[in-house]
């Protein structure tokens, strides 16, 4: 069950078998099911966690409609990391788009791992910076590019998540309605042929 989280924490540091040990023993295992909230806006921002198994999208609410922020699939990490260090409540919900797997761990058994595991630092800086990048470029790209720049982003970065995700999803992540996706995709797929 912990072989991802420590084959992946394993790219950034070698872990000793006691680590590797400790890390199995710190995350915990959750499951939600399709639909269900890894987090929810306004609740306490408890955990963070690795996704073993599914796709979750983020979102915050805009005038009434979910504007999608993010998609994290299995083998990477989940939550709202400003609100879960400074132990506070959500701002963004992430959301199963399907059954997910998780291993998790609380923000106590999180400094356990900087204190006790000798690079726990180093896998715990290179996890956020890793994050860090993903949200900076969105946001750039929320700013500097069309929506069709956007789509073309989308699909060169999530390409093997094209079929997971439904439509209306990723036309809110690219910031246009399902309507205008359609006619994207078109010209698109124009070009391409």
């Amino acid at each position: 069950m912990h072989e991802l989280l420590l084959n992946t924490f394993g790219r950034i540091a070698d872990l000793s078998d006691a680590e590797r040990k400790l890390m199995e023993n710190l995350f915990k295992p959750l499951s939600i099911k399709k639909g269900e909230f890894f987090l929810k806006e306004g609740s306490r921002n408890n955990l963070v966690g690795f996704l073993n198994k599914g796709l979750v999208y983020y979102y915050v609410l805009k005038n009434d409609d979910e504007a999608i922020t993010d998609f994290t699939k299995e083998g990477d990490f989940v939550s709202e990391y400003h609100t879960f260090i400074n132990k506070s409540n959500a701002i963004h919900s992430i959301k199963a788009i399907e059954d997910c797997e998780f291993l998790v761990i609380n923000y106590y058994d999180l400094q356990i791992i900087y204190c006790d595991i000798k690079d726990g630092n180093k896998i715990g800086r290179i996890v956020l910076e890793h994050r860090f990048a993903i949200v900076v470029n969105q946001l750039l790209s929320l700013y500097t590019h069309t929506p069709e720049q956007r789509y073309l982003n989308f699909v060169k970065n999530y390409s093997e998540l094209t079929q997971r995700i439904p439509q209306y999803l990723i036309a809110s992540f690219i910031g246009v309605k399902p309507q205008s996706l359609s006619r994207i995709r078109k010209r698109v797929a124009k070009t391409i042929s």
